[in-house]
C-alpha cells in the first residue's frame, strides 16, 4: 500500500508508540485523524504532523466520544483507509488490592473503546477497497507477571479479539495486524511498577521502533498480511 494520501486514524496518539506512529505516517504523506484526552500535548503532535492533520481530544473508552472522532474524520475526509488502535493503559498491582473500578478503567478502554471504535470504521475500510487495522497489544496478551493480572487479562482479550477480526475481515479487503510489543521506553513504561530490577533504558525497544514495523506492514502489498507480529530488544 502506497501510505501517501491515506487517511489514518490513531487513537492514543499524544505519545510513545501513538505519538511515534502518527510521525512517521506523516512523512510518508498520509492525511491524519488523531485522538488523546490531552490537548495540549494532542495539539503539539498535530503540529508536528502537519496541516493535513485532524485532532479529536476525547476519552476513547467513552462510546460517544469514539462515535463523534470516526464521524468528523469521515466528514472531514471522506475515507477511512486506516485504523490504528493504539489508546491504552495499565494499573499494576495484586489482584487482592485492584479495585474494581480500577480492572473496569483498563477493560473500558483497553477492550471496549478498542471494539467501539472498529466496529465504527469497519463499513468504511470496507469502501475503501484496500485497508488495514492495526490493533498495538502487548506481549502481556501472551504471557502472565505479578501484579499484571487485570492489564494481561485485558491485553489477552486484545489479541482474541483481534484474530476473530482478521479472519472476518480478510474477506472484505481489510487487513488486521496484532503488535505485541515487550516493554518500550515510553511515559507508559515504568519498570519500578512491574519488575523488582529495573532494565538499562538503552536495551528495551523504543517507540519508533514499533512504529517501523507498523508502517512496513502497512505498506505491504495487499496480497500479504501479517496477522502478528511479536516485538521484544534483541539483547535484554
Amino acid at each position: 500500500m502506497n501510505i501517501a494520501g491515506k487517511v489514518v486514524v490513531v487513537t492514543g496518539a499524544s505519545k510513545g508508540i501513538g505519538k511515534a506512529t502518527a510521525l512517521m505516517l506523516a512523512k510518508k504523506g498520509a492525511r491524519l485523524a488523531i485522538s488523546a484526552r490531552t490537548e495540549d500535548l494532542l495539539s503539539k503532535v498535530a503540529k508536528e504532523c502537519g496541516p493535513n492533520t485532524f485532532a479529536f481530544t476525547g476519552d476513547m473508552s467513552n462510546e460517544n466520544d469514539i462515535k463523534a472522532f470516526i464521524k468528523q474524520t469521515k466528514e472531514k475526509f471522506g475515507s477511512i483507509d486506516i485504523l490504528i488502535n493504539n489508546a491504552g493503559l495499565g494499573i499494576f498491582k495484586p489482584i487482592l488490592e485492584t479495585t474494581t473500578e480500577q480492572w473496569d478503567t483498563m477493560f473500558n478502554l483497553n477492550v471496549r473503546g478498542l471494539f467501539i471504535a472498529t466496529r465504527e470504521c469497519i463499513s468504511h475500510l470496507r469502501e475503501a477497497g484496500e485497508s488495514v487495522i492495526v490493533n498495538v497489544v502487548s506481549l502481556a496478551g501472551k504471557n502472565a507477571f505479578t501484579n499484571g493480572a487485570g492489564y494481561a487479562a485485558s491485553k489477552h482479550a486484545v489479541l482474541g479479539f483481534s484474530r476473530c477480526l482478521m479472519l472476518e475481515e480478510r474477506k472484505n479487503g481489510v487487513r488486521v495486524l496484532a503488535i505485541c510489543p515487550g516493554s518500550v521506553d515510553t511515559p507508559f513504561f515504568d519498570p519500578t511498577r512491574v519488575m523488582s530490577k529495573p532494565r538499562n533504558p538503552d536495551k528495551i525497544l523504543k517507540a519508533k521502533d514499533v512504529a517501523f514495523s507498523i508502517v512496513h506492514m502497512i505498506e505491504m502489498p495487499q496480497t500479504a498480511m501479517i496477522s502478528e507480529i511479536d516485538m521484544r530488544p534483541s539483547n535484554p
